[in-house]
């Protein structure tokens, strides 16, 4: 229940948070911070009022960003993993790597690399080439 709630808060402030008007309101605030400065005697109470306020909201977007990208990417691999599993000539085995380790991911991709140059030298063209004609031929 508290992930569906935070889920629901996060994504309604990230959705905010990146839109032109929330730019807008964050430069008036600044603005306002700015020229109220001489009212204040520029004193140290109020560069900690900014100082601190930043620090806040950076320290708490910072969760919220990073919530909103791992729902994203766990999102991004659902469907990647359901596009493996749809095609035909996909191989299955590649559906949940991203839980590997950085060494077994980068290992997989040298091999991949090793494999299309190989084939790519055998027949003579590209095998992205070859793998956009299959698909053209499936349609």
């Amino acid at each position: 229940m508290l992930d569906r709630i935070f889920t629901k808060i996060s994504t309604r402030i990230a959705a905010f948070a990146g839109q032109p008007a929330s730019f807008v309101v964050a430069i008036l605030l600044i603005l306002v911070w700015g020229l109220s400065g001489p009212v204040f005697h520029y004193s140290d109470t109020w560069q900690l009022v900014v100082n601190t306020a930043t620090t806040i909201v950076t320290f708490l977007m910072v969760f919220l960003i990073q919530n909103s990208q791992n729902r994203d990417a766990a999102a991004m691999q659902a469907k990647l993993d359901e596009l493996i599993r749809a095609v035909d000539k996909a191989r299955g085995q590649f559906i949940g790597i991203e839980h590997l380790s950085d060494r077994q991911i980068e290992t997989i991709r040298d091999d991949l690399e090793k494999e299309c140059a190989e084939e790519e030298a055998r027949t003579g063209k590209p095998s992205s080439e070859e793998t956009v004609e299959r698909l053209r031929r499936r349609y």
